[in-house]
Formats: C-alpha cells, sequence, structure tokens
C-alpha cells in the first residue's frame, strides 16, 4: 500500500492494515524458523539410511525439536525481559 493512500484510512482501517501486516511478518517469522530448525535437526540426526528414519533417528529428531524450541523460547523470554527493564 502506498503512504498517500493510508492517510485516507480511518484509525481503525489503519489498525486492520497494520494488523495484517504485522500477521504476514510473523508468519514469516514462524516459516523460516521451522525451515531453519528442520535443517539443523535433520543434518544432526539423519544418515543415509535410505527413504525412511529408523527409531533412534526418530527420537533425535523430536529431541532436537524440543531442544531448539526450547532455547527459542528461553532466548525470547530473556529478550523480552531485557526489554521491559529499559
Amino acid at each position: 500500500m502506498d503512504p498517500s493512500a493510508l492517510q485516507s484510512l480511518t484509525a481503525e482501517q489503519k489498525q486492520a492494515v497494520m494488523a495484517q501486516a504485522q500477521g504476514q511478518a510473523n508468519q514469516q517469522i514462524m516459516a523460516a524458523m521451522i525451515e531453519n530448525m528442520t535443517a539443523a535437526c535433520f543434518d544432526k540426526c539423519t544418515g543415509t539410511s535410505g527413504d525412511r528414519l529408523d527409531s533412534k533417528e526418530q527420537y533425535c529428531l523430536a529431541s532436537c525439536q524440543d531442544r531448539y524450541l526450547d532455547i527459542r523460547k528461553a532466548v525470547g523470554d530473556s529478550l523480552e525481559k531485557k526489554q521491559s527493564s529499559m
């Protein structure tokens, strides 16, 4: 949307545009996070066993994803805490 078009919107319409943009940004962030997590865990946990994952690889992938998400949450919480204390 071009900036001059934003000026003609009501406050409610501007808020809706901002919410939509924020939603799209969040979707892109989540997609990138999932892509990074998948690549990191897949590279770490899988071998050349063929077209199926064995039970060890499945367990490794699940554990890796859990750790990745836990660390991401801890980092996010820490950043949020630092921002709120400023």
